[in-house]
């Protein structure tokens, strides 16, 4: 194998293992945004995870966040405002990334 082939090997090996990555972090911050909006609703245990994986199979209508963000707020109504709740999803998204990368 060539020089060439290896890099290019290593940069696709790479690009998949950033793709999973961001793809677990997203999964797990809008674990973490429903979690919280389930405690807004008045959630609690089991009824509280239930909810926060409706939110997290919100996220495959479209790319981005937007689907997840539009679900939560539509479901808190007026508990939180959409600025609100897509200040908490960045916030949810840093500490998953943090998570992620201290496993490593």
């Amino acid at each position: 194998m060539s020089t060439f082939d290896e890099r290019e090997t290593a940069f696709e090996a790479k690009f998949a293992h950033d793709e999973e990555m961001q793809f677990k972090a997203e999964a797990r911050a809008n674990r973490a945004l429903g979690l919280w909006a389930a405690g807004l609703l008045g959630l609690s245990g089991d009824a509280a995870a239930a909810y926060a994986a409706t939110v997290v199979s919100a996220d495959v209508t479209e790319a981005g966040p937007h689907d997840v963000l539009r679900k939560v707020s539509a479901d808190l109504g007026d508990r939180a405002t959409p600025a609100a709740v897509r200040a908490k999803r960045a916030e949810c998204l840093v500490i998953a990334k943090g998570e992620l990368v201290g496993k490593a």
